[in-house]
């Protein structure tokens, strides 16, 4: 049992122990910014110059805090934007790079159902998850201990925990592109649009009549500057998105039961 989650996610432990200390460096520079970017310019002066929009679309409630400097730069952009397009990107490729490479016969031979190695491909997912979740937030807290304006560690290890249904999440979304076309390459790609347009449609229509369409997007569920600036955990939407994962994993493995592979 998981046997085949343990062999890929074994794979991977390399490139994400790569993409944690990455994203810890990103962290280490915006950190060290911050005191002489705060002491010497205005940041909330500077925000309020921002389009309504761009302020919407990654959360910006103010820069002149540590937490709410990273809330802005790390979480609301290298977090929900560039992981979340990552992951949508990586799950992409788990089934359709077999497909599309030929070893999926190969591995249909062995005594597994299609729906285990659908839902055991993406559990090795959980393995860059889980490093950069343990990784990251050391970096955040020692990097703010070190300019003397320590993070709230609560809020810290909420902003992380809550972003695991949301990576889910959007790793979900590039398993359905991965079990419906067999082309590596077109499978990413359709995953990347699919997610950077809710994205788009979710920043579009915020405080509108129709704000009801970016339902959809999974960024609308996980705010990490509410988190950090204001200390407010959305359970209901950590809970939203673990819902949403289950039904695109489970919808996945009863199209890839049900299709032909070339």
């Amino acid at each position: 049992m998981f046997e085949l989650a343990g062999y890929e996610g074994r794979k991977r432990v390399k490139g994400s122990v790569a993409l944690a200390v990455g994203m810890s460096a990103l962290v280490a520079l915006y950190v060290a910014m911050f005191p002489s970017v705060s002491s010497s310019v205005d940041l909330d002066e500077y925000v309020r110059a921002f389009p309504p929009a761009l302020r919407e679309a990654f959360g910006v409630a103010t820069l002149s805090t540590i937490e709410g400097f990273l809330a802005t730069e790390v979480y609301a952009f290298g977090w929900v934007l560039l992981l979340g397009l990552y992951f949508a990107y990586a799950a992409a490729g788990l089934v359709a790079g077999d497909v599309e490479r030929g070893r999926m016969d190969l591995l249909l031979s062995l005594p597994v159902t299609r729906s285990r190695v659908v839902s055991e491909k993406f559990l090795s997912l959980l393995v860059p998850i889980a490093v950069l979740n343990a990784v990251v937030p050391v970096a955040v807290y020692a990097g703010t201990a070190l300019v003397d304006d320590p993070i709230s560690i609560a809020d810290l290890v909420a902003v992380h925990a809550l972003s695991v249904p949301y990576l889910l999440s959007t790793a979900s979304v590039g398993l359905l592109a991965s079990v419906v076309f067999d082309r590596e390459s077109v499978a990413q790609r359709v995953a990347l649009a699919a997610l950077f347009g809710l994205f788009l449609v979710d920043t579009a229509v915020a405080n509108t009549d129709y704000a009801w369409l970016g339902a959809l997007a999974p960024m609308r569920y996980y705010d990490p500057t509410a988190v950090l600036v204001e200390g407010t955990y959305d359970l209901a939407g950590a809970a939203i998105l673990l819902a949403s994962t289950l039904v695109l994993v489970g919808v996945s493995e009863l199209w890839f039961a049900g299709r032909d592979v070339r």
